[in-house]
């Protein structure tokens, strides 16, 4: 009897010491004497104890900060570069087997591999196409760490420090743009308002009745304010004998008068104050 309760002791104890239990997010790699047995998990599951040995492995996504790095641009430009990588284990026993520690290798081939892109671009490059950047830095470190079990979810720059000397001539640059993009504007707007200009002088010289009737809205619009100034506009064709005139005189010679034909406007009295406007001392008595 007691040599049965020491054997299911012995056997209760070997029993509940190779129990193991994973979550739904680790792994584990079992060596048996050494040699990789396979993966284990999630969930609970037996080893033979002393035999067996467990690696337990995180397979969530992991981040890696690559802290900021001084480069130099394909355009000689010295410039400081950080950025982020996420990747996740998709292999354990590799990632186990494979490299030493992972998690180094990944942050040193990320950090080589950012310095090196990075030095192939130009500034204007690395500025506006941080996407190009970003997934060419993925491609290389994924094909590097892919035998290791580990793949490369997504690389971002986060920040690019560029000397205050650059960053001044670069504000000069930029302001340049803009004031060349605002000339080519007005010179366009000015192009526009000459050829306008251009037809509608066109059209008055081609019908000499809009020139009058212009003339006849300007009065109207100078009689419609409130003021004191009166302005007499000869008609058109006055001007014109008027011109003749004047050179017959120039050349020693008197010209023929010509019958007026053009529109009638009549004359513009000057516009006197209102009696309500004016003062006490200028009222009839």
């Amino acid at each position: 009897m007691g040599q049965t309760l020491l054997v299911l002791g012995i056997l209760f104890f070997l029993t509940t010491s190779g129990l193991k239990m994973d979550r739904e997010y680790q792994r584990g790699v079992i060596f048996r004497l050494g040699r990789i047995r396979g993966v284990k998990g999630p969930g609970m599951y037996w080893i033979i104890p002393w035999v067996d040995q467990k690696s337990q492995l995180d397979i969530r996504t992991k981040t890696v900060n690559i802290e900021p790095q001084e480069t130099v641009t394909a355009d000689s430009v010295t410039i400081k570069v950080n950025a982020v990588l996420y990747y996740r284990i998709i292999d354990p026993a590799k990632a186990i087997n494979k490299v030493e520690n992972y998690e180094m290798a990944v942050y040193q081939i990320a950090l080589t591999t950012l310095r090196n892109v990075v030095g192939q671009n130009i500034l204007d490059d690395v500025l506006q196409n941080r996407d190009k950047i970003n997934f060419k830095v993925q491609e290389i470190v994924d094909e590097i760490t892919e035998p290791w079990g580990v793949v490369i979810e997504r690389v971002e720059m986060k920040d690019v420090e560029i000397p205050p000397n650059m960053q001044r001539a670069m504000a000069k640059e930029a302001e340049a743009i803009r004031e060349k993009r605002a000339r080519i504007i007005k010179a366009a707007a000015e192009q526009e308002a000459s050829v306008k200009l251009a037809e509608a002088s066109k059209n008055i010289t081609e019908n000499p009745s809009a020139l009058e009737l212009r003339r006849l809205q300007m009065l109207t619009e100078i009689g419609a304010e409130n003021n004191t100034t009166t302005i007499i506009m000869m008609p058109s064709d006055f001007v014109a004998v008027a011109k003749r005139w004047a050179e017959g005189g120039a050349n020693g010679s008197t010209p023929e008068p010509t019958p007026y034909q053009g529109t009638a406007i009549p004359f513009v009295a000057p516009i006197e104050r209102p009696l309500e406007d004016a003062s006490e001392s200028d009222r009839p008595t």
